[in-house]
């Protein structure tokens, strides 16, 4: 039962992320993507703040000077101003597709860095998840787009952050850590704005609105993927983070008219079950680790 709730929060989260994907997409057609995203990061700051401030929690941290939770901070905000800028040049779909590859490349780093083992089975399915990603940006072949390499560097930086966030040793919660991000994504947008040479936009009244949704929507996201993590076994319930792709292939065709070709799919599959695989069996062999521990 709880694997169960744990699941349909995970699958409601991503078809939140997804829905924020799109409409960050769709507002980029008429503003600069950095204003879009100062307005998001805003939002949830000030969201986050005045959830801190009505559960009586204080609105700043001495850790949130922490070096690795700046360097998470900083990680977090890099891959979200890359991958936002190449939603606005490659299909969702494409861009969707790529970030799939992120627990593979957080397990990858997870054995270089954190000296976590990995047997030959999970090396294996980490090898055929990155060729499912080659498959996808197809590198010297007819159909490769230069801008997918940004959906990449942003999801490398977003694996980094996640990397960050297992060997943080701090007392933040989850909501914490995010106004943290928040702060640090407002400046990083405006610098980008500054480096692409667009000044701020203002939007009409569907603008407006668009951009309300997107700042509920992420912060519905976020709080429903916190929701999920509580609850079960973590390897399964995050496997579900792949219904990602999912809900991506259904808006990228009704609200953006795309239509991925068999490459694209063929190297979604391959992601897909490449990092369901890794994800359960590091949650079997964690259990398997417990079990084993003596009793004290």
């Amino acid at each position: 039962m709880e694997n169960l709730r744990g699941a349909a929060f995970m699958v409601f989260a991503m078809l939140c992320f997804a829905i924020e994907d799109a409409l960050i997409k769709f507002l980029a057609r008429d503003m600069p993507v950095g204003q879009v995203l100062v307005v998001m990061a805003l939002g949830g700051l000030l969201g986050f703040l005045g959830l801190a401030k009505l559960n009586g929690k204080p609105l700043w941290q001495a850790e949130y000077l922490n070096r690795k939770v700046l360097m998470r901070s900083a990680c977090d905000a890099t891959g979200t101003v890359l991958f936002a800028t190449a939603l606005t040049l490659i299909p969702l779909t494409t861009a969707s597709a790529v970030i799939q590859a992120t627990p593979l490349v957080v397990a990858l780093g997870a054995a270089l860095f954190l000296g976590q083992p990995i047997g030959w089975r999970r090396w294996i399915a980490i090898l055929f998840g990155f060729i499912g990603v080659l498959i996808i940006i197809r590198p010297g072949l007819e159909g490769f787009t230069p801008a997918t390499l940004l959906a990449v560097a942003g999801m490398l930086a977003l694996a980094s952050r996640d990397l960050l966030t297992r060997s943080l040793t701090v007392s933040l919660s989850g909501a914490q850590l995010a106004t943290h991000t928040f702060s640090v994504v407002v400046p990083a947008s405006m610098a980008l704005m500054a480096l692409q040479g667009q000044r701020p936009v203002m939007p009409d009244t569907a603008g407006l609105l668009l951009l309300v949704a997107a700042v509920v929507v992420g912060m519905i996201a976020y709080l429903a993927i916190v929701t999920a993590t509580r609850h079960g076994n973590a390897g399964i319930i995050s496997s579900f983070r792949y219904s990602r792709m999912v809900f991506a292939l259904v808006i990228g065709y009704i609200v953006f008219a795309e239509r991925p070709d068999l490459l694209t799919l063929l190297g979604v599959a391959i992601i897909i079950t490449s990092g369901i695989y890794t994800l359960v069996r590091e949650a079997r062999l964690h259990r398997a680790s417990l079990t084993l521990k003596p009793a004290l």
